[in-house]
C-alpha cells in the first residue's frame, strides 16, 4: 500500500491484524522487512502498520536537500501524515536505529499522535562520549557516508552494496546471529539500484546520525521531556551503543523503563523478536485498558 504524499514523499507500508494500533519503524541498513518475525507475534491482537521510511525500500526517493527532506523531523512528518491518514488513535510507536530516532522525534513534535514508545538505541544522553576513542572506532561510517566517494564506490553497484551491508550486519549483530542470505539479497535488491544507496544515507547527510545528534543534544527542562510511557530495550552486544550510555534516560524521558536484552546486538527486532514484541503488546495493553493516559 502507498500513503498520500507528505512533502512530495509517498511511503510504502504493510498493514496486518486488528486491535490497538502500532507503527513499527525500521533501521539502517534495513527496511520494513526488519519486522518480518515480529508481525506474526503482534497481528493476532494488534493493528500493525510497517512503513518504509523516506528513501528506503519502495518508498519515494527524491534528489532533495537532505537537511530539509531526510532529517529526523522530515521522517517524523511522513509518519505523522501516515498516522493521520489511517486514523490511528494513540498508536504505540516502536523502532530501533533510524526508526528509534524518528519515533522519539515524533513523540517530541507531535505528542498528540503517540500513545507510547518502545525503542532501542540510539537514545539521548550520550553527549560527548560519542567522541571517545572506542566510539569513534565504530562510528567511522557516519563520516564516510558524508563523502561523495559513496556514489563512486557503492551506489548503483550491487556487488559493492552486498559486501558493505554484509560487513555492517556482521559487525553490528550479536555473537549468535547472522543475517540470512535471503534477507541480505533482499536488501541488495532495494539498496543496489542507482540512487538507492545514496538515498538511504541521506539521513546521515542531513546531520541526523548519532554523533552529530549526541554532540548537539541539550538536557531539556523537566516539563519538556518526552512525556508518554517509554520502554527502552538496550542490547548487550551493540557495538555502537554500549550499555553504560543508558545512564541518563531520566534526563530526557519523564516516564521511562529500561530493559536489557541479553545476548543481542544492534538489530533487536530480528535478533530478539519475541521480547521486543512482548514489550509492544504490553504497551498496547496498558493503553487499551486505560492505565496509561
Amino acid at each position: 500500500m502507498r500513503s498520500t504524499p507528505v512533502d512530495g514523499f509517498r511511503l510504502t507500508y504493510d498493514r496486518a491484524g486488528s486491535g490497538w494500533p502500532v507503527v513499527l519503524l525500521h533501521g539502517w541498513p534495513g527496511d520494513r522487512t526488519d519486522y518480518r518475525d515480529m508481525v506474526p507475534l503482534l497481528s493476532e491482537s494488534l493493528d500493525v502498520v510497517i512503513p518504509d521510511l523516506r528513501g528506503f525500500g519502495t518508498s519515494d526517493k527524491h534528489d532533495a536537500d537532505p537537511a530539509e527532506q531526510y532529517s529526523a523531523k522530515a521522517q517524523a512528518r511522513s509518519i505523522a501524515g501516515l498516522i493521520e491518514e489511517l486514523d490511528l488513535e494513540r498508536p504505540v510507536i516502536a523502532g530501533y536505529d533510524i526508526g528509534s530516532r524518528t519515533a522519539q522525534t515524533l513523540a517530541t513534535c507531535r505528542p498528540d499522535l503517540v500513545g507510547a514508545l518502545v525503542v532501542a538505541p540510539p537514545l539521548p544522553g550520550v553527549g560527548r562520549r560519542a567522541l571517545d576513542e572506542s566510539a569513534q572506532r565504530e562510528f567511522w561510517y557516519q563520516a564516510f557516508h558524508q563523502s561523495p566517494l559513496i556514489e563512486c564506490l557503492i551506489d548503483g553497484k550491487p556487488d559493492a552494496v552486498r559486501d558493505y551491508l554484509a560487513y555492517i550486519w556482521g559487525r553490528w549483530s550479536g555473537p549468535h546471529y547472522a543475517v540470512h542470505s535471503d534477507q541480505l539479497e533482499h536488501l541488495v535488491s532495494v539498496y543496489g539500484a542507482p540512487g538507492a544507496f545514496a538515498a538511504s544515507i541521506a539521513w546521515y547527510r542531513a546531520g541526523a546520525g548519532a554523533v552529530a545528534t549526541s554532540l548537539a543534544e541539550a538536557t531539556p527542562e523537566p516539563g519538556r521531556r518526552v512525556g508518554m510511557p517509554t520502554k527502552v530495550l538496550w542490547p548487550e552486544h551493540d557495538p555502537l551503543f554500549p550499555r553504560e550510555w543508558s545512564d541518563r534516560l531520566d534526563d530526557f524521558f519523564s516516564d521511562v523503563e529500561l530493559r536489557y536484552l541479553d545476548g543481542v546486538g544492534h538489530f533487536s527486532p530480528l535478533e530478539a523478536p519475541q521480547p521486543f514484541a512482548a514489550e509492544v503488546l504490553s504497551a498496547a495493553d496498558r493503553l487499551n485498558s486505560g492505565k496509561a493516559v
